[in-house]
């Protein structure tokens, strides 16, 4: 037998970006570190915190024994970072919970891998973009180098936003236009983002491992690419398809909405028949105008279909998210509107035939993950990249390009009723197969969790000699064990 050395409870922080799009992924990851035996704290800021108390009600951040939410100020400074994983520590010897011994932190965090260095534990950084988005990122320097982004003080690009960018390895067929959009607007905040993510880029090949919400075979060409310039990249998505096998129902329910959730609309498609429901969500960030909200709220009454649409409070710029009353009396026995829906649960019910999205991340690996066909309207950052992709890699979506009014009626009938729409879902299908093929236990993903657990979180920063595992003594708690691996195994 192998020597054996008892080392104390992992203790993983994770940080997520003060948005819903980072949040709720992470709280994924976080609760199936949770399920391996992780003491977790969740760390959110002051202002979400708070929002979540509102929207969830008093006692739903109470969390877990090993499951705890803690907050940092709104401003997110590194030193403060700091200063919370040294009270963390500084609580493991009066209240008895492990020290940090890893930290996970999102991508447009990256300088908390400063601070991790500094307390000598692993960071592992979580981009929250598909794969390709990612690499559109990875791109950035080169795209600059190369003149295809808006010199200073120009208001367009003289190459204009059709130009083939042949040179991407992994990527096909894309136009500067289907790239993360940062690069190409003239707006000041954008050019900001450049920097940022510039920066974001070059302190992630500093990161003990990289992981994404995808899975292997969706976007391989560009994980392989990505894969030889980067720290170990671990796929492990779709992450909500992991953590609905979880047995703990306590664990599975703690939220991450920010918005309240309208109860009633899973009741409502309860009552529509099967694939008969096309579902409307713009995410929780994106901004349209009246006029637009009205032309689409004219293209699904003249298309005849039923819709479930979720308009939150902010989704229209000036605040003002009502529908003409002509629109609302044409089309009140197909239509609901509501302010925040459980989106997961949503697409997964079969009432729900399509998907008329704004293309960000997560609403795009949930409905690959559904089997649900989606119509594209992307708005900004890599957006049009995950645009271009389930248009055109993986023939799940049609782009929403021209007079949004005629665009919306026409293909709303195309993918619920047409020939191309049935060819979509027939796709979609084929990918929600894989998706669940992943997050088997005997899937890429599934097995990808594994790995980044005991080779990157369970590791002193740097070792790479040791390996760990879990086992549970009797039904009082579980410890885990350190094993050489130059010994004989246990």
């Amino acid at each position: 037998m192998g020597w054996m050395e008892i080392i104390p409870e992992p203790h993983a922080v994770c940080i997520p970006y003060p948005a819903q799009g980072h949040i709720s992924p992470m709280l994924n990851l976080a609760k199936l570190l949770h399920h391996r035996g992780f003491h977790v704290t969740f760390v959110n800021t002051e202002s979400n915190h708070n929002h979540l108390l509102q929207s969830r009600g008093p006692s739903s951040l109470d969390g877990l024994p090993a499951f705890q939410f803690r907050t940092i100020q709104d401003d997110l400074q590194p030193c403060h970072f700091r200063d919370l994983l040294e009270r963390f520590n500084e609580e493991s010897a009066t209240l008895g919970s492990p020290k940090v011994s890893c930290v996970v932190s999102d991508s447009m965090l990256s300088s908390t891998l400063n601070v991790g260095t500094a307390v000598r534990v692993p960071e592992v950084l979580f981009w929250t973009t598909s794969a390709c988005g990612f690499m559109g990122y990875v791109q950035y320097r080169s795209l600059i180098d190369k003149g295809l982004a808006i010199p200073k003080g120009a208001s367009y690009l003289t190459n204009g936003l059709d130009t083939i960018v042949n040179w991407i390895p992994g990527m096909r067929n894309i136009r500067l236009r289907d790239l993360p959009s940062f690069i190409h607007s003239p707006r000041l905040d954008d050019r900001m983002m450049v920097t940022s993510l510039l920066e974001d880029i070059e302190r992630s090949k500093r990161a003990s491992a990289i992981v994404l919400n995808t899975f292997d075979c969706l976007e391989h060409d560009v994980l392989d690419t990505l894969r030889a310039m980067l720290p170990p990249i671990y796929t492990l998505g779709p992450l909500h398809l992991l953590t609905e096998q979880l047995p703990d129902i306590d664990t599975r329910s703690i939220g991450s909405n920010l918005l309240k959730e309208d109860p009633g609309c899973l009741k409502w498609l309860d009552s529509k028949p099967p694939g008969s429901v096309m579902y409307v969500s713009f995410g929780s960030t994106t901004k349209i105008s009246a006029k637009q909200l009205e032309e689409f709220a004219w293209g699904f009454a003249n298309s005849g279909q039923t819709f479930l649409w979720v308009i939150n409070p902010d989704v229209a710029a000036g605040g003002k998210a009502n529908l003409l009353p002509e629109v609302l009396d044409r089309t009140r026995k197909r239509i609901r509107v509501a302010r925040w829906c459980p989106q997961e649960q949503l697409l997964s019910h079969p009432a729900v035939g399509g998907f008329l999205t704004h293309s960000g991340w997560n609403s795009t690996i949930e409905s690959i993950a559904a089997g649900v066909p989606m119509l594209c309207w992307p708005f900004f950052a890599e957006q049009p990249t995950n645009c271009r992709y389930s248009c055109g890699e993986w023939g799940i979506g049609m782009e929403i390009d021209g007079e949004v009014k005629k665009e919306v009626e026409r293909q709303v009938r195309e993918l619920m009723e047409g020939e191309r729409g049935k060819e979509m879902k027939k796709k979609a299908m084929e990918w929600k197969k894989m998706a669940r093929e992943a997050t088997r236990p005997s899937g890429s993903s599934f097995l990808n969790l594994d790995e980044v657990i005991n080779k990157v979180l369970l590791l002193p920063r740097g070792n790479k000699v040791c390996s760990y595992i879990r086992v549970r003594l009797g039904n009082v708690s579980e410890h885990f064990f350190r094993q050489s691996s130059c010994l004989d195994h246990i």
